[in-house]
């Protein structure tokens, strides 16, 4: 397929602002923007749809800029509900450099990554009115979305001023990058189409733009950080594991979107998978073939390894081929405790995994307590060290309720 067919069948193009969007994408190569404000040290899933897209584009021969706004950021786009909390310099700068590392690993070095606050510092008040405030109406602006939902419950100038920021932007990569072609999120549109009109103002030129549909989760939210579920493409915030995790529970009715967009298989690859999976479902064979080109494009085939091999060990019963590092990732967010040696039934009241002694024998005569996967069936028996992975037990009370010890 081309360039073009590839985006439109994998379902990346909404809204469009070009005289020819096919011909230019499937004609010689061009640069082309994506943003995104450092709002934390590392980007999320909802942002990787956007940066999959570009590494596709990138390997039709287009040439990727990626801006992170450390301008922008420090004013804050629109909310739909309340205005962004400031973020202090030092911190945006920080962020900056955590994006800018993390977006450099993810297209091998294969991208370049600018930042607005080095040019708009440079900008005065007066001038940034004068020369690009004076192209754009007021009446414009209140029309846009993005600022219109936020009028019954007020927005601040600076919020309101943030989608001329946007727009100039486009303006100086133009000028200066030639860059001709910004894409992002659907939700970006009034100011993807602000630099649009702005350069057609201002300079006459005819540039080009087009979104991508936000993607949402199995209950029809948009995943981001501020949905408050924020899965991050940086493993020491989210594990390779929890990754895995996530991807793999992704449900039947999604799993094709998700193939489409968040991996650079073939039509005729995600065909197939999808052929083969229908006829097993139980297997969860797409889900598994998403989970692994993900993690594999993100972390690399070392870390796709290690998040299946916790995976299947906890699944399996195959604890004792873990690490302590491995098990703490595994189970990173279950209960823990801390406890000195002692007998099995004291340690199931001591630390509350039991709420009686009775409870506790009840539970260890049914052979519904494992630690580390051994059943444990004698009321008498003593929890030691010497039973321990590098001095960590992993705890189970019936077939699911999992616990972390610590042995002093």
């Amino acid at each position: 397929m081309t360039c073009y067919e590839d985006l439109k069948w994998r379902g990346l193009i909404k809204d469009v602002a070009s005289e020819d969007l096919e011909k230019l994408l499937n004609g010689d190569p061009i640069s082309f923007y994506w943003g995104t404000d450092p709002t934390a040290d590392s980007l999320h899933v909802g942002h990787y749809s956007s940066l999959i897209t570009a590494k596709r584009l990138a390997k039709y021969g287009h040439h990727p800029v990626l801006l992170v706004g450390g301008a922008t950021g420090l004013i804050g786009d629109p909310r739909p509900t309340a205005e962004r909390e400031i973020i202090s310099k030092e911190t945006l700068n920080k962020y900056f450099i955590g994006i800018k590392n993390q977006v450099s690993d993810i297209f091998n070095g294969n991208v370049e990554i600018v930042n607005n606050y080095d040019w708009f510092k440079d900008i005065s008040w007066i001038d940034f009115l004068r020369d690009t405030g004076k192209y754009i109406n007021v009446n414009y602006m209140l029309a846009k979305d993005i600022i219109n939902r936020r009028l019954d419950t007020g927005i601040t100038f600076a919020e309101f001023a943030y989608t001329l920021m946007q727009g100039y932007d486009y303006l100086y990569l133009y000028e200066t990058k030639n860059v001709t072609l910004e894409c992002a999120g659907s939700d970006q549109w009034g100011n993807i189409t602000t630099g649009v009109d702005l350069i057609n103002k201002k300079l006459g030129k005819q540039v080009n733009a087009f979104t991508m549909p936000l993607i949402l989760d199995a209950s029809g939210n948009k995943i981001g950080k501020s949905e408050g579920n924020a899965v991050w493409l940086d493993k020491n915030k989210t594990s390779s594991y929890e990754l895995y995790q996530y991807f793999i529970n992704t449900p039947d009715e999604k799993v094709e979107e998700y193939l489409k967009v968040f991996t650079f298989l073939t039509k005729e690859e995600i065909e197939d998978v999808l052929s083969e999976h229908n006829a097993t479902p139980e297997l969860r064979l797409a889900q598994k073939i998403l989970v692994k080109e993900i993690i594999t494009d993100l972390h690399g085939e070392e870390e796709y390894e290690k998040a299946v091999k916790i995976s299947e060990s906890l699944f399996n019963g195959n604890i004792k081929a873990l690490s302590k590092k491995d098990i703490e990732i595994g189970l990173k967010d279950v209960p823990s405790f801390e406890t000195e040696e002692k007998n099995i039934v004291d340690l199931l009241v001591d630390n509350g995994i039991c709420t009686s002694k009775r409870e506790a024998r009840e539970f260890i005569a049914a052979g519904a307590i494992t630690i580390n996967d051994e059943k444990i069936t004698d009321v008498d028996f003593n929890v030691t060290k010497d039973m321990t992975i590098e001095g960590l037990i992993v705890l189970r009370k019936g077939k699911k309720k999992y616990y972390l010890g610590k042995i002093k």
